[in-house]
């Protein structure tokens, strides 16, 4: 057991990387400069998920300048919460950072964030507290995302937080034992617990390039992550069911009163068709709703690795010596 106050840890950080051949070095470069001095034990991990640009040919070349460098190819691109998963199981140091491969984490927090762990946090992770640089509707959704998903949850996904940030062994270990193939590495960090310190950040400015996140992967990591994590779908159409059998009754009991008190008699054929192609609708989203739920469990029982390793390159944390004793020599 590490004494945290005085100890040394060896540090382990994770980059996902896809098609960022271009800011790449950069950031690389950076963080190797921010680590050196907060650790003698590190490795840099840089997951190559699947790009079609030079990015895994850069690191095999800066391998050479840094000895700390390591390399795991994917077979293919898998998305960046199997690629942060991989990486997180490539890890052996005391602690795990993850950060992202566009040099937008300012490294400058690191060191506040190990000086979180040795005040007893197990996590320290980075709150994004500005969104300038995104649309309004952009910022809204993110703020409904986040009302949903923690809507009745037994868990509280902090909104703003990423996955840039610090964590200790025995977190790593809990993200580890998770076997869920669709995966939402927000909701697992604030599913596996341990007390965690939030810490505020600006994102820098792109190094080069573009964002290869845009709005499809957004949608689709947040459609993930909310049936992954909330039932609340399951519960808005239980509501909307609720409310129309309600619309229903009364709409039934108006019309009894409009018969049996003025005597209208109503036609009601207008009335059938559009109440039938409404309810038919709402059948047919429920089914939908509940498709995506269904799909999400076949998935699960498919039991496919997460993600494929196509090579490894680089040593990273070797062990540390043996104790070497200067006793004398028995025969």
């Amino acid at each position: 057991m590490l004494q945290r106050s005085t100890a040394t840890p060896s540090i382990s950080c994770v980059i996902p990387a896809f098609n960022e051949a271009a800011s790449l070095a950069a950031t690389l470069d950076t963080m190797l400069r921010t680590l050196r001095p907060l650790s003698r034990r590190i490795e840099l991990i840089v997951v190559d998920d699947g790009s079609k640009d030079a990015t895994a040919q850069l690191v095999e070349q800066l391998r050479g300048e840094y000895p700390e460098l390591v390399l795991l190819r994917l077979s293919r691109n898998f998305g960046k919460e199997a690629a942060l998963t991989a990486g997180m199981e490539a890890a052996s140091g005391d602690l795990v950072l993850f950060a992202d491969a566009d040099g937008q984490h300012p490294p400058d927090l690191v060191a506040p964030m190990l000086q979180g762990w040795r005040d007893g946090a197990d996590v320290v992770y980075a709150v994004r507290r500005v969104r300038d640089d995104q649309s309004r509707l952009h910022r809204r959704m993110i703020k409904t995302f986040y009302r949903l998903i923690n809507w009745g949850s037994a868990i509280d996904i902090p909104a703003g937080a990423g996955d840039f940030r610090l964590m200790d062994r025995k977190v790593v270990e809990a993200l580890k034992a998770l076997p869920e193939r669709n995966r939402f590495m927000k909701g697992f960090y604030a599913w596996v617990g341990f007390q965690s310190l939030a810490l505020d950040y600006e994102p820098l400015p792109r190094a080069q390039g573009r964002t290869h996140f845009g709005l499809r992967s957004a949608l689709r990591l947040a459609m993930t992550g909310m049936l992954a994590f909330s039932t609340a779908p399951l519960r808005a159409l239980s509501v909307m069911g609720f409310v129309l059998a309600l619309v229903a009754l009364g709409y039934g009991a108006w019309v009894i009163f409009e018969h049996f008190y003025w005597g209208i008699e109503v036609p009601g054929f207008a009335t059938i068709v559009v109440a039938m192609m409404f309810l038919s609708g709402v059948q047919l989203l429920s089914m939908g709703v509940l498709a995506e739920y269904v799909g999400r469990i076949y998935d699960e029982v498919k039991r496919r690795p997460i993600y494929l390793v196509s090579e490894r390159k680089g040593v990273g944390l070797a062990p540390e010596p043996a104790p070497h004793s200067s006793g004398p020599e028995t025969r």
